[in-house]
């Protein structure tokens, strides 16, 4: 049975190495630490950075497909383990694409997809000519990394955006703006492709993102009209064949007032918008990721339930004195039909830490369980002032 290397030793590899244990194969990491959670449960753990051309190498020995479980190794390096036979799925030619978000808008701008307005910042004088033709405030990214909301600057005035385009630029940090979008709701497009071309995708769901960051996902995205859900679909499987992606892809959207949709990422790996599927749908995108660097006929991904609902559990401003072994007692105790999914991270501010599933038939019910679930995991209080010990 194949082996698979994944760069990157986070929460994503941990979850596909679970896939790949149900499906007899290997899932070999590179991984920074020996505490990062997939070299927690991977047999086969080489430790490294993911910058490192030989660390890279060590870990595509042998190993059938090599793979990511996010975007920042160096499309050179990759460039040299291809020449040098290796099975690179995503190929950098596509990564590049979600690594870079100026060629990405650049690209996606080309091929006739709808972005935000957008320009490359080199200097101040770009920002302020920027805000005042599309409008104040802005978005002000970093092109090349950033998450979660890092990497990411809302520019108000023409002091804040020389301030701050001042500071990034002298730290190095390649910068573009873009017009802030009046948007009803974000949601993403989740798809796979395979090396043969065969593609399959998930329905569309919403996200819905505070401070930045993911907190909760509907599946499938409620009052979404099956015309725009078949646009996101279609527009999501066209990006994943004009760019050349194989594996799983997240396309990120906004979803304006007046029914328009805007891409504003690309994911190219599995994302936090799809763990909903590992138990919401009959094929997770951990499976699906594998089925596809492999080359596997791709799984079916029709929804188990009328609605599944995501949410993320986020470390609290102050982890709890209760340990999260109890926490888990107690939330099974209480909601015996939780999927919990813990990712085996120390506790702090804001930092995902795990998530849980809750399935159901009404989208409002499923998802105060779990937001009333997450929050209980990460800050040991029901939000419903229920006491267990009572």
């Amino acid at each position: 049975m194949p082996t698979v290397t994944m760069i990157g030793g986070g929460q994503l590899a941990r979850m596909t190495h679970q896939a790949a244990v149900a499906l007899g194969q290997r899932l070999r990491v590179l991984a920074e630490r020996p505490d990062d959670p997939a070299a927690q449960v991977t047999p086969e753990v080489v430790l490294g950075s993911h910058t490192d051309l030989a660390a890279l190498r060590k870990a595509a020995v042998g190993s059938h497909a090599l793979t990511f479980d996010h975007e920042h190794v160096p499309t050179e390096h990759l460039e040299t383990l291809m020449a040098e036979g290796v099975n690179v799925q995503p190929p950098p030619r596509a990564l590049v694409f979600a690594q870079d978000k100026l060629a990405m808008r650049r690209k996606l701008a080309e091929l006739g997809v709808p972005v935000p307005p957008f320009t490359a910042v080199e200097s101040a004088a770009d920002a302020l000519a920027f805000g005042d033709e599309y409008g104040w405030p802005f978005v002000l990214k970093a092109v090349r990394g950033g998450y979660d909301g890092r990497g990411v600057w809302m520019i108000d005035d023409r002091d804040e955006a020389e301030r701050i385009v001042g500071e990034q630029l002298s730290h190095g940090v390649v910068l573009l703006a873009e017009q802030r979008v009046d948007l009803k709701r974000e949601l993403s497009a989740m798809v796979a492709r395979s090396p043969f071309g065969q593609a399959a995708a998930w329905p569309v769901v919403e996200t819905v993102q505070r401070e930045g960051q993911c907190a909760v996902v509907i599946a499938p995205a409620p009052e979404l009209p099956e015309a725009r859900a078949a646009e996101a679909t279609e527009l999501a499987l066209r990006l994943a064949q004009e760019l050349g992606v194989t594996g799983a892809m997240a396309v990120e959207l906004f979803e304006t007032h007046d029914g328009r949709l805007l891409v504003n990422e690309l994911a190219m790996r599995p994302h936090n918008s799809g763990h909903w599927g590992m138990d919401g749908a009959v094929t997770g995108q951990f499976e699906q990721h594998l089925r596809a660097v492999l080359d596997y006929p791709l799984g079916d991904t029709t929804p188990l339930a009328p609605v599944t609902v995501m949410a993320n559990i986020l470390g609290a401003p102050d982890a709890p004195e209760m340990s999260m072994d109890e926490r888990l007692h107690h939330l099974f105790a209480r909601m015996p039909h939780a999927r919990v999914h813990l990712y085996g991270k120390g506790e702090r501010p804001k930092r995902k830490i795990g998530h849980i599933n809750i399935l159901g038939d009404d989208v409002a019910e499923v998802r105060e369980q779990a937001e009333r679930a997450a929050h209980w995991m990460s800050h040991a209080v029901w939000t419903d002032g229920w006491d267990p010990h009572e």
